[in-house]
């Protein structure tokens, strides 16, 4: 077995003993290429496994029309879940539409209300959840690890892709032809909003076009963070 097929084995092993072992479990997905590869290993695997993923109001009809192509390819229905109106109207007439591009604070209460509320929502009643997160997407995921203790959301967290590059996701792809966002052939490796997300230049990080106007260090949404910092309180051995 080659390296490659081991990584792909071990990674369908682990989403296997969520679902046995952690239901109910959800899968959070941004519909980029590393949830792509999940999406494809829960859904051939036909795994008790729910997908889900957080419609801002602000993302890119390139990734709202991933929704359609996986209800196409695998006959499933990614659900939705969006922010409070109220919350939404109240931040933007007290701030401004973009507000997000004046201060870090006022780009993670914006991600705050339109993601991290609405992810509550999602995870309530599970007892894991599952992230595309990877090592070498930034210098603030080089510790994650396969499983950690989310004590924030009182559940267990996945992210079986921690050991996966960027050649092993698109050779996974590629190899099995998973549709995946078109943004990523116009160089968004990394994909959030649309105003919070550039195209990036050859040899910058893969994350560098996420909130590029930000210090590497702050460039989390508040998704995997807790008080400002990120919950990584405890990995789990697998």
């Amino acid at each position: 077995m080659s390296d490659f097929d081991k990584l792909v084995a071990d990674t369908q092993a682990t989403l296997a003993r969520v679902a046995a072992e952690f239901s109910p479990a959800v899968f959070a997905s941004s519909l980029a290429a590393e949830d792509m590869v999940l999406t494809d290993l829960i859904l051939r695997a036909k795994l008790p496994i729910g997908i889900f993923t957080l419609e801002t109001g602000r993302l890119h009809e390139e990734t709202l029309g991933m929704v359609e192509r996986i209800r196409e390819t695998y006959g499933y229905e990614v659900r939705l879940y969006t922010p409070e109106t109220a919350a939404i109207d109240a931040y933007v007439r007290q701030n401004g539409l973009n507000a997000f591009y004046d201060s870090v604070e006022m780009r993670k209460e914006c991600c705050r209300i339109r993601k991290v509320e609405p992810l509550n929502r999602a995870l309530a009643g599970n007892k894991a959840w599952i992230t595309g997160q990877r090592r070498a997407q930034s210098t603030t995921r080089a510790e994650l690890a396969v499983q950690e203790d989310d004590a924030a959301h009182g559940m267990t967290k996945f992210n079986p892709l921690a050991d996966w590059s960027e050649e092993d996701v698109w050779r996974y792809i590629r190899d099995n032809k998973v549709p995946y966002n078109p943004l990523h052939d116009k160089g968004y490796p990394s994909i959030g909003c649309e105003p919070c997300t550039r195209a990036i230049q050859p040899g910058e990080d893969v994350r560098a076009g996420r909130w590029w106007w930000e210090n590497p260090e702050s460039k989390e949404c508040g998704l995997h963070v807790v008080d400002g910092k990120l919950v990584r309180i405890k990995s789990v051995p697998a």
